[in-house]
């Protein structure tokens, strides 16, 4: 499983979503979208962070939206 974090800088809520990857013992990579401007629009990305699995995007930030729960994200990547 390919599972990216793609986020801001500057995004104050990537370092959380990593701590719940990292608790889950998920490897992940992390791309920044000021490095990497053809994934911000091959994604679709508007707000940050956001969560790619296998070249989807499985979580998207927005403004009103939390973050997914450890429990989210455990359920999602043992389907």
């Amino acid at each position: 499983m390919d599972i990216l974090i793609l986020a801001t800088k500057n995004c104050a809520h990537r370092p959380i979503l990593e701590r719940e990857l990292k608790d889950l013992d998920v490897n992940y990579k992390v791309k920044y979208v000021e490095d990497d401007p053809e994934a911000m629009e091959k994604y679709q990305i508007r707000n940050s962070p956001n969560l790619v699995v296998n070249e989807e995007v499985v979580f998207r930030a927005s403004p009103d939206a939390s973050l997914p729960t450890d429990e989210e994200l455990e359920n999602y990547l043992n389907k």
